[in-house]
């Protein structure tokens, strides 16, 4: 349920288009036309990062002539949570914000509780900035979340992608929200914007107090059953204290870095999928083997990925020990049959075409 936040507002004119190059989005369209730019919302849990985000926004929006708003998320998964949320949104109206609510949700289990609540609170923001035609919304993600999801991925073995940590700004395509009028039920896509991944929670914290807010610590956030948890009390004080200071500072200079190096090879690796293409009669996809084979390896994985996601592999799922089965069929072919993907797919090798389809 959606508290205090009205059920739709028209888009607002202006937003990202045109606007002059460095300016914050929808700055310039609300002083060159006198009409509010489109709204900005923060997603702010209570804590010290997202209330840092919230205050910086209430006092920056209305210099820029930008409507912004907050919606806080209620997971539910805490006695209390409810008056929580209730606390949170009081503090949000405090600073100014307008309109500001709480989202109830039902956290399901897909995938642990942590990857559930995640799924559950972007469904509701989805919901939130599309029923306020927001133009964006902001996450407080830290430097040292930043860190933390490079030194996860490492421990996964994951590749650049996973270790470019999380992106700066990202879009979502999500479904019409819960109270689009008949007719527009095809939903739209949701900009995020990480805004504080460059501070370190020292700061935010400094900033909540020369605020005068009380940030909220949730005792989530000092779980040990929580793998991200044990990372950031045991695993990066560790790392700390055996390499020096500046880990954390690395492992975020690291995602930069290697998210440039991703971005390139994911475009060369469209690019090639886009010309490889072959429709075959029977299969989701069709790629031909005379061009996949001769690719450097780093594009063509992401050929073959691009290709069983596209044919309905779930993403999440698709590991990379599928995809290096796949890569076999191309560079290692011995007669194999097929390699069994995610979501009841297959791929398999037949007249000079890689072909992804149901088992």
């Amino acid at each position: 349920m959606l508290a205090d936040l009205p059920p739709s507002l028209p888009p607002s004119p202006g937003g990202p288009a045109g606007k002059p190059a460095g300016e914050p989005a929808g700055a310039g369209a609300g002083r060159a036309t006198g009409r509010p730019a489109g709204m900005v919302l923060a997603a702010c849990s209570g804590g010290a990062d997202s209330l840092a985000l919230a205050g910086a926004l209430a006092f920056v929006a209305p210099r820029l002539g930008i409507p912004a708003g907050a919606v806080t998320i209620d997971h539910g998964l805490q006695e209390g949570s409810g008056a929580r949320a209730d606390a949170v949104v009081r503090t949000l109206a405090d600073l100014g914000l307008d309109p500001v609510g709480s989202v109830a949700v039902t956290v399901g289990t897909q995938g642990g509780m942590e990857n559930a609540a995640r799924d559950a609170r972007y469904a509701a923001l989805d919901d939130a900035a599309l029923r306020l035609g927001a133009t964006a919304v902001l996450l407080g993600h830290t430097l040292n979340d930043q860190a933390e999801t490079v030194l996860l991925g490492l421990a996964r073995g994951s590749g650049a992608r996973s270790l470019s940590g999380m992106p700066p700004e990202f879009t979502r395509r999500a479904a019409a929200p819960s109270a689009a009028p008949s007719g527009e039920q095809d939903g739209s896509d949701v900009r995020y914007l990480r805004p504080l991944l460059e501070l370190d929670r020292a700061t935010t914290r400094r900033a909540c107090l020369a605020m005068g807010l009380e940030p909220w610590d949730d005792p989530h956030n000092d779980d040990p059953a929580y793998t991200r948890v044990r990372v950031r009390n045991e695993a990066l004080p560790s790392l700390e204290k055996a390499l020096g200071p500046g880990v954390t500072e690395a492992l975020a200079r690291t995602a930069r870095m290697l998210r440039e190096d991703a971005d390139v090879l994911d475009d060369l690796a469209a690019r090639a999928y886009a010309d490889l293409q072959a429709p075959e009669e029977g299969y989701a996809v069709a790629v031909r083997l005379d061009g996949l084979a001769g690719l450097p390896r780093a594009v063509r994985t992401r050929v073959l990925r691009a290709a069983a996601v596209k044919a309905g592999s779930p993403p999440g799922t698709l590991a990379a020990v599928h995809i290096d089965a796949v890569d076999r069929l191309v560079t290692a072919w011995r007669g194999q049959r097929h390699v069994d993907l995610p979501g009841g797919l297959m791929a398999c090798r037949r007249c000079g075409k890689l072909l992804f389809g149901p088992v």
